[in-house]
């Protein structure tokens, strides 16, 4: 094994039978010799570990814990499989994804126990990944996305609408051979903040755009395996909730952070509802869906809430 030392490392691990590449933070004055509680981390749509993971990790570390980002099979740095397409993040591969990233903290003779840490749809990931994998021990969401139904199946012709562009794409693809690459939000790399906020129809457009726009603070720019542009087919995986599903089947102790202000918070709150396990809710007013993203304030409080709540 490479020598690991605190701070980032780079590593790689096994899933799909090709390398994900992957981010490992661990704490400040780090001995292998001993043990440490760690957190495999899920981001949101469509994001690469150079977004969330690269800000959550370090506060974690900060926190003591090792923490793990990594690229999903076909993101970022991590390779598609043969004779298929990068950017085709499906939400079944990304829970075994998840899986395989918590067989591999396994084999690190460090690490005590193991959590999970999920943002946005990364919040459903990790309450999928949980359903059936009593290895992660507790589960904390922060802008979770678990309850996806009442958020995008509530305009059912919009929904319909996507599957139907979801399916061209998918046969397209299958006849051509070519990937077929959209803009799911809408915002290419290209836009700008006016043009984005311009277009209508995004009730989050403004803080999206700070985000993820060719100018915002984690967007095309500035992290360069990144991008806005996503296989066409994504709506097909995308309009399934899986957590919210079977949340009544998850045992671990649960935390989920949210912006009770936000458009986004039925995604948590109708999720809460369905839970019969043991968990802890903290709304807060102040904070933006993408706040958790990256604002110190919300990340101060959402990365001491975790910490707190694992070392319970």
């Amino acid at each position: 094994m490479t020598t690991l030392t605190a701070g980032k490392n780079t590593v790689t691990f096994k899933s799909f039978g090709v390398d994900l590449a992957a981010d490992l933070y661990l704490p400040e004055g780090f001995d292998p010799a001993k043990t440490y509680k760690t957190i495999v981390g899920a981001s949101p749509f469509p994001q690469v570990k150079d977004q969330i993971p690269a800000t959550y990790g370090p506060e974690m570390a900060a926190r003591g814990f090792i923490y793990l980002g990594f690229d999903y099979l076909g993101m970022g740095m991590s390779p598609a499989l043969p004779g298929e397409f990068k950017q085709s993040r499906y939400m079944f591969r990304l829970i075994e994804n998840t899986w395989d990233a918590v067989s591999y903290l396994g084999t690190l003779p460090f690490v005590e126990e193991i959590h999970g840490l999920g943002v946005c749809q990364g919040g459903s990931i990790i309450a999928s990944a949980a359903v059936t994998d009593h290895r992660i021990k507790k589960i904390a969401m922060v802008s979770g996305m678990m309850a996806a139904d009442a958020f995008q199946w509530s305009d059912r012709e919009m929904a319909n609408q996507q599957i139907a562009a979801a399916n061209a794409s998918m046969q397209k693809m299958y006849e051509t051979g070519a990937p077929d690459y959209v803009a799911p939000f809408g915002l290419n790399d290209e836009m700008s903040r006016e043009e984005f906020i311009g277009a209508g129809g995004n009730p989050m457009a403004g803080e999206s755009y700070d985000y993820y726009g060719r100018d915002g603070v984690k967007g095309p720019v500035a992290v360069p395996t990144y991008t806005n542009m996503h296989i066409g087919d994504q709506g097909m995986q995308s309009l399934i909730s899986i957590g919210e599903a079977y949340a009544d089947k998850i045992v671990q102790p649960s935390l989920v952070i949210y912006s009770a202000s936000a458009f986004t918070a039925i995604c948590s709150t109708q999720f809460i509802e369905k839970l019969t396990n043991e968990y802890e809710e903290l709304a807060f007013d102040e904070f933006s869906h993408v706040d958790f993203y990256y604002k110190p304030e919300a990340v101060k409080a959402s990365t001491d809430a975790v910490a707190a709540f694992f070392n319970a």
